[in-house]
């Protein structure tokens, strides 16, 4: 009776915690929508010109919006799984969402002008923050058995190694930024794809190998 009531408990402060974390994303998201320029014209032409001036602004806003998304589809990935909750794992969460809170600040900044490494080696630090500390909440998840019965379900290891490899790439794209030009510290990002599907490929033959 009294496990029950612990998984009872336990899995309240989980869902507790998602509450707390979707909110929070909310937040990021409307912050992000925030600094938007209203375009402005007397015509049509006028109106077509103003939102033209403003494209990069608008573009930043999906970037950012479709980032902030993704990383929040991955929390509700794992979290359903979570019965129970450690002081680690909170802290990490909160880490996490920190991240998620700074994500709209680091898109404006990337769209500014000049000093593009510095400007660019913010937004690529904050998104190798987020994934590492996502991928550390997945290991504290698996490692003190914070999961339902049975083993750890197959999307932690997916996930996990989703983010090891953003962390990676993200990571790699900094010093790039510094050594060449902005193209091709862009261009490193589109490496994501590959190496998350090479990662998938290798991981969907273990259990045929083992």
């Amino acid at each position: 009776m009294t496990t029950q009531t612990d998984h009872a408990i336990g899995k309240a402060a989980a869902e507790r915690l998602t509450i707390f974390v979707d909110a929070v994303i909310a937040i990021a998201l409307t912050l992000l929508a925030l600094d938007l320029p209203i375009p402005h014209g007397d015509t049509t032409g006028a109106m077509l010109s103003s939102i033209s001036t403003h494209g990069k602004e608008y573009l930043a806003f999906a970037l950012g919006f479709a980032v902030i998304a993704a990383h929040w589809r991955a929390h509700h990935e794992i979290f359903p799984h979570v019965r129970s909750l450690s002081g680690r794992l909170i802290s990490l969460t909160l880490v996490w969402l920190f991240m998620q809170v700074l994500m709209p600040f680091a898109t404006r900044v990337i769209t500014a002008e000049g000093a593009f490494p510095l400007r660019f080696s913010l937004y690529a630090t904050v998104q190798v923050l987020a994934s590492a500390s996502f991928a550390l909440i997945i290991r504290e998840i698996r490692r003190e058995h914070l999961y339902g019965t049975g083993g750890p379900p197959r999307v932690f290891a997916q996930s996990l190694t989703r983010s090891v490899c953003l962390a990676a790439v993200f990571g790699i794209s900094v010093p790039v930024s510094f050594l060449t030009n902005d193209a091709v510290a862009y261009l490193c990002w589109l490496a994501a794809p590959v190496a998350l599907a090479v990662a998938r490929r290798v991981q969907d033959r273990r259990p045929s190998d083992s």
